[in-house]
């Protein structure tokens, strides 16, 4: 049996990506972050969110990495 993940509120998405709840929702709504539909409400699964997060970061372009002070994947473990 798979282990169980985490599942995280709209809200905690937003606190966890450090961005507001609307651009949560706008980005549930358009399936673009992957998440579900409990009643009225969203929710996600955490393993599920941070495979997203990842993905996001290996298509992002290198200059807006460095905009948000992350430094580029193939810079990462270069030995000077």
């Amino acid at each position: 049996m798979a282990s169980a993940s985490k599942i995280l509120t709209a809200k905690e998405v937003a606190d966890y990506l450090r961005c507001h709840i609307s651009t949560v929702y706008r980005l549930a709504k358009t399936g673009k972050l992957p998440g579900f539909r409990l009643g009225a409400d969203w929710r996600f699964r955490e393993d599920a969110l941070q495979n997203w997060v990842d993905v996001e970061l290996k298509s992002a372009n290198n200059d807006d990495l460095e905009e948000l002070g992350i430094q580029p994947p193939e810079t990462r473990n270069r030995v000077s």
